[in-house]
């Protein structure tokens, strides 16, 4: 049996609040933070729904690095 994904509920959360507020980001930036909370918690890969939230950290990482002058890491 597989381990339920520790950051589903957070996930179902963005999900509620964003289709109760038409889709608009902003009105949801609390269950956003929690779910970023959630994803830090836990090793990357452990959680599918962190699996976005992954991505755009590394993107962030990428653009701060890319600001310093500092190379990327080889993927």
């Amino acid at each position: 049996m597989s381990q339920k994904d520790p950051c589903q509920k957070q996930a179902c959360e963005i999900q509620k609040c964003l289709q109760a507020n038409n889709y608009v980001e902003s009105k949801c930036e609390a269950v956003l933070r929690e779910m970023r909370k959630c994803c830090a918690r836990y090793p990357k890969g452990r959680s599918v729904c962190c699996s976005g939230f992954e991505k755009e950290e590394r993107e962030r990482e990428k653009f701060k690095a890319a600001s310093k002058g500092i190379p990327p890491p080889p993927q």
